[in-house]
């Protein structure tokens, strides 16, 4: 019986070409304003045949394989790079980030999204290019406090957010 290869059968099968994915944790206060954004895009695009939603928690590697078979992903997340005001709207491609891993020895649970995507082109995975790879960073200060509630300055931002999301999709 000769081997079998997992990496020759489709993954999944998506009839979706572009995937947005709502990042982050809804009981962590506004670390949950991506899955926010996520929810409300999905039903304003509610007709649309070529866009599929999913609302995650975790980054790197896990992250990377959800991104399996499409053209085009947004990353929906909250930020905290304490260069702007809370509530303020960042965009950016996968391709803008630095390679965190860069020099360092680190275990796949902690790899970054741009590790992670080198890690699976090495193996063949079928994955966006960096560049159609957009992430929609809302600032937050506070991603710890264990709360299913908004900040006023991050659930002020969410309208603009949409709009942004809207004028990319």
């Amino acid at each position: 019986m000769g081997a079998f290869n997992l990496r020759k059968l489709p993954y999944r099968m998506s009839k979706f070409s572009t995937l947005i994915i709502g990042l982050g944790n809804p009981i962590l206060g506004d670390d949950g304003i991506g899955w926010v954004i996520a929810e409300k895009l999905s039903k304003l695009t509610s007709s649309r045949n070529d866009l599929e939603f999913d609302y995650l928690s975790l980054g790197g590697l896990s992250l990377m394989e959800r991104l399996e078979g499409y053209e085009k992903v947004f990353i929906i997340d909250a930020i905290s790079s304490g260069s702007q005001e809370i509530g303020s709207i960042h965009q950016f491609t996968l391709s803008d980030l630095p390679i965190i891993s860069a020099g360092h020895t680190i275990a796949a649970h902690d790899t970054d999204l741009r590790t992670a995507m080198q890690v699976g082109r090495s193996m063949n995975v079928e994955l966006p290019d960096d560049k159609n790879v957009v992430i929609i960073g809302i600032e937050t200060n506070k991603v710890y406090d264990f709360s299913e509630d908004l900040s006023y300055e991050v659930l002020n931002s969410i309208p603009a957010a949409i709009e942004l999301c809207l004028s990319l999709i």
